[in-house]
C-alpha cells in the first residue's frame, strides 16, 4: 500500500502539538467567558480544528475472505409475496408454472441429447471398440483389460453397451469371466466422463466451475481409487470370481422377463425419429464375424420376418447330406433336401437418416457436433431457470431438504439414505451418467453440497448395476449364467469401494482430492480439459500400447513411474505433516525449477498459445451462437469484454468486483480530498493488479 499523504498542518511533534491546542483551547475558554456576548458575532472561519494523526482509523478492518467451497445464499430481490396485489400474485403463480414446465421440457432435452451422444459415440467408434475387444491374448492381462474397459466405455459413452459386448464374449467363449472383471472396472471408470465432460459447461464463473467440477470428479476419484486397491486383490485372490460364482450356482436361477426400461419409454419417441441404430453389429465385430465389419451400425428396416423352408442345396460330398435317403447326385454335383432361412424386409425405419448416402463416420461426426451443440444450451439454460427459481424460502427449504443431517446420534445415517436416494434414482431413469450429469450442475450452483454428492454418487453407481442385473436375468438360457456372473461382479465391486471410502470419514479422499482439483481448476481453467483428455484418453491408451509390446515392457516402464509417485507422495505427507524429519532442502519443492512445481509458467504458455485466437474469433462466435462457443473458449483462456452477451469469464470481473476502500474520516478532519485522490490510485493499483493476475 502506498504511504499516506503527510498534510501541511501536521507536526512532527504530535504530542507537544497537542498539548499545545489544548492549551489555545483553553485559553479561549476563559475568553469566551469574559466576553459570552462576543459568541453570536464571531465568524466561522476562527474555529480551529484538530487534524487526524491515525491513519488506521481512516479504514475499516479488513473484511474476511469468504471461503469458495460454502454454499451460496441466492437472494430474492424481487417483491416479496405479501407485497404482491391479487393480480401480481396470480401472475407470479403463472409464472411459476411456466419455469417448471420449462425446466421439465429442458431436462427432457438434456437426456435425449445424452442419447444421442452416446448413439454418435458408437457410430464413430463402436467397431474399433469391438475389433479392440477381439485380441484375446492382450485381454488377458488384468492392466490392458482395465485400459481397454475404460476406452471402450468413453468410445461408446455407455456402461451397459461395453457390458453387453462383454457378455457376448463370455457366453461364445472367448473370455473367461476372470479376464473379464478387469474390464468391468474400466467400464466402471469410463461412464465417469460424461458428467465430466458436463461440468465444463460451468466454466464462465469460478466458484461454480470449482462446486460443479468437484462433484464430477468425486466419482473419477472413487472409481480410480477403488481400482487401484481392489484389481491387485482380485488378481490375487479371485474373491469377486469366486463369490459371484458361489451365488450364481446356489440359486437356481431362470431367464425371465425383459428389464423395465422406464426412461426409454418417454424418451424413444424423440431420439427414435433422430437416428436407430443396430447394436448387435458391434458385439458380432467384437466375436470375430467378417461380414459384420461391411455392415452398417444403422439400423435401416425395423420390421422383418424370417421364413424356413425346406429346399433343394449343393452341398460337397455325400458326407454332408442331411440324411442318406436326402442324398442324390447330378453329374459332378451333389444335392440334399436342407432348411433354409430367409429373411425378408417388410417395413422401413422412420428416423432422420435411413435414407442418407452417408458413411457411419460422417453420420456420427454430424450428431455428434449436434448432441453436443443441444446438451451445452440445455445444460445453460436449466442453470438459468434454476437460478431463478431457486431464490429466497424455496431455496432455503431444498437445501436444508437435500443437505440437512438427522439429529445426534443418528447424523451418521443422512449419508446412506443419500446412497439409497441415489440407487433409487438411476434406477428409474435407467443410467448413472444421466443422474450423476442431472445433480452436477446443482452442485455448481450451490443447490447440494458436495459433502451429500458423494453418497449420491455412490448411490448411483450400485443403480447402474441393478439394471445390468435385471437385464442379465433376461438373457436367454446360454448365456444367463455368465451374464448374471458378470453382472454381479460389477455390483459387489462398487459395493467393496464403498466399504473402503465412505463409511469412516477420514477415509473418504476422493472428497479431498476433488477439493484439491476443483481448485486448481477454478484458477487454471484449461486444466480441466487436460484432466480430461490425460485421464480417459492417453493414459490408457499409453498402457493399452505398452501392453501389446508384453508384460517385461509394461512392468519396465510402468515399475520406476510408480515408485517415483510413491516417493512423491510420501514426500508430500511428510512435508505437510513433520517436515522437521526431513533435510532442510527437501522441506519444500523450492529446489526444484519453477515448471516442475508450479502451473503458472504452464499458464504462461497456454495463454499465449490461445491468446491469439481467442481475442477476436470469440466475439465474433459469440456473435453467432452467444454463449455455447464462447464457453469453450473461456475455459481455454477467457473471453474479452467486448462479449457482452457471454458473462463467461471473469478476466474483468474482478476489475468491476474491486470496491472502494470504506474509509472513517474523523469530524474534524477538513483535508478529504487527499485522501480520497489516494485511495482511488490505491483502488487503481489493485485493479491492475487482479486484472493481470486473471487467467
Amino acid at each position: 500500500m502506498a504511504p499516506w499523504p503527510e498534510l501541511g498542518n501536521s507536526h512532527s511533534e504530535p504530542n507537544k502539538y497537542i498539548e499545545e491546542a489544548t492549551t489555545q483551547q483553553s485559553t479561549i475558554s476563559e475568553k469566551d467567558k469574559e466576553n459570552p456576548s462576543s459568541d453570536a458575532h464571531s465568524p466561522a472561519s476562527k474555529i480551529e480544528l484538530l487534524p487526524s494523526y491515525s491513519t488506521v482509523a481512516l479504514i475499516e478492518e479488513p473484511v474476511v475472505e469468504k471461503d469458495p467451497w460454502d454454499m451460496p445464499n441466492i437472494k430474492d430481490l424481487g417483491v416479496s409475496w405479501s407485497e404482491r396485489d391479487t393480480k401480481g400474485k396470480i401472475i407470479a403463480v403463472f409464472k411459476g408454472f411456466g419455469k417448471v414446465i420449462l425446466l421439465l421440457g429442458f431436462l427432457y432435452l438434456f437426456v435425449c441429447s445424452l442419447d444421442i451422444l452416446s448413439s454418435a459415440f458408437q457410430l464413430v467408434g463402436g467397431k474399433m471398440a469391438g475389433e479392440i475387444f477381439r485380441d484375446g491374448s492382450v485381454l488377458s492381462n488384468p492392466v490392458a483389460g482395465l485400459v481397454i474397459g475404460v476406452l471402450v466405455t468413453v468410445m461408446v459413452q455407455s456402461s451397459s453397451t461395453s457390458s453387453s459386448i462383454i457378455v457376448s464374449m463370455v457366453s461364445s467363449s472367448l473370455l473367461t469371466v476372470k479376464a473379464a472383471i478387469p474390464i468391468i472396472m474400466g467400464a466402471n471408470i469410463g461412464t465417469s466422463v460424461t458428467n465430466t465432460v458436463v461440468a465444463l459447461m460451468q466454466a464462465g464463473d469460478r466458484d461454480e466451475f470449482r462446486r460443479a467440477f468437484a462433484g464430477a470428479t468425486v466419482h473419477d476419484f472413487f472409481n480410480w481409487l477403488s481400482v487401484l486397491v481392489l484389481l491387485p486383490v482380485e488378481v490375487i485372490t479371485s474373491y469377486l470370481y469366486h463369490l459371484t460364482n458361489v451365488i450364481v450356482k446356489s440359486f437356481h436361477i431362470q431367464s425371465g422377463d425383459n428389464a423395465p426400461e422406464l426412461l426409454k419409454v418417454i424418451t424413444d419417441p424423440l431420439t427414435k425419429l433422430i437416428i436407430q441404430l443396430d447394436k448387435n453389429v458391434i458385439n458380432e465385430v467384437a466375436t470375430g464375424d467378417e461380414a459384420a465389419k461391411n455392415k452398417s451400425l444403422i439400423k435401416i428396416w425395423c420390421q422383418t420376418s424370417k421364413n424356413v423352408t425346406l429346399s433343394n442345396v449343393t452341398v460337397p460330398s455325400p458326407e454332408n447330406c442331411t440324411s442318406p435317403s436326402l442324398c442324390w447326385t447330378d453329374g459332378n454335383m451333389t444335392w440334399t433336401l436342407m432348411n433354409t432361412t430367409y429373411e425378408e424386409n417388410i417395413a422401413k425405419c422412420k428416423h432422420a437418416f435411413v435414407n442418407v448416402n452417408l458413411s457411419d463416420l460422417g453420420i456420427g461426426l454430424i450428431l455428434l457436433a449436434l448432441s453436443l451443440l443441444v446438451l451445452c444450451t440445455c445444460l445453460i439454460l436449466i442453470v438459468k431457470v434454476l437460478n431463478s427459481v431457486l431464490k429466497g424460502q424455496v431455496a432455503s427449504v431444498i437445501k436444508k431438504t437435500i443437505n440437512t443431517d438427522f439429529p445426534f446420534p443418528f447424523t451418521w445415517l443422512a449419508g446412506y439414505l443419500a446412497i439409497l436416494v441415489g440407487a433409487g434414482m438411476t434406477f428409474i431413469v435407467q443410467s448413472s451418467s444421466v443422474f450423476t450429469s442431472a445433480i452436477t450442475p446443482l452442485v455448481g450452483i450451490g443447490v447440494i453440497s458436495l459433502e451429500r454428492a458423494y453418497p449420491l454418487t455412490l448411490g448411483s453407481n450400485i443403480g447402474t448395476t441393478t439394471t445390468a442385473i435385471l437385464a442379465a436375468l433376461a438373457s436367454p438360457g446360454n448365456t444367463l449364467q455368465s451374464s448374471l456372473q458378470i453382472a454381479l461382479c460389477h455390483f459387489f465391486f462398487n459395493i467393496s469401494g464403498i466399504i473402503l471410502w465412505y463409511p469412516i470419514p477420514f477415509t473418504r479422499l476422493p472428497i479431498r482430492l476433488a477439493r484439491g482439483l476443483g481448485n486448481i481448476t477454478a484458477t487454471y481453467r484449461w486444466f480441466a480439459i487436460f484432466y480430461l483428455i490425460v485421464c480417459f484418453f492417453l493414459l490408457p491408451l499409453i498402457v493399452f500400447g505398452l501392453s501389446l509390446a508384453g508384460w517385461p515392457v509394461l512392468v519396465g516402464v510402468g515399475a520406476p513411474i510408480l515408485f517415483l509417485l510413491l516417493v512423491v507422495l510420501v514426500m508430500r505427507v511428510l512435508q505437510a505433516r513433520c517436515p522437521q524429519i526431513l533435510p532442510k532442502k527437501l522441506q519444500t519443492w523450492d529446489f526444484l525449477p519453477l515448471w516442475m512445481r508450479s502451473l503458472q509458467p504452464w499458464d504462461g504458455l497456454v495463454s499465449l498459445l490461445t491468446g491469439s485466437c481467442c481475442q477476436l474469433p470469440c466475439c465474433w462466435c459469440c456473435r453467432i451462437c452467444c454463449r455455447v462457443c464462447c464457453r469453450t473458449c473461456c475455459v481455454l483462456c477467457g473471453c474479452p469484454k467486448c462479449c457482452r452477451c457471454s458473462k463467461c469469464c471473469d478476466l474483468f470481473e474482478d476489475e468491476e468486483n474491486v470496491k472502494d476502500i470504506p474509509i472513517k474520516v474523523s469530524e474534524v478532519y477538513e483535508n478529504v480530498a487527499a485522501i480520497t485522490k489516494e485511495i482511488q490510485q490505491e483502488g487503481q493499483d489493485l485493479k491492475t493488479f487482479s486484472s493481470s493476475t486473471a487467467l
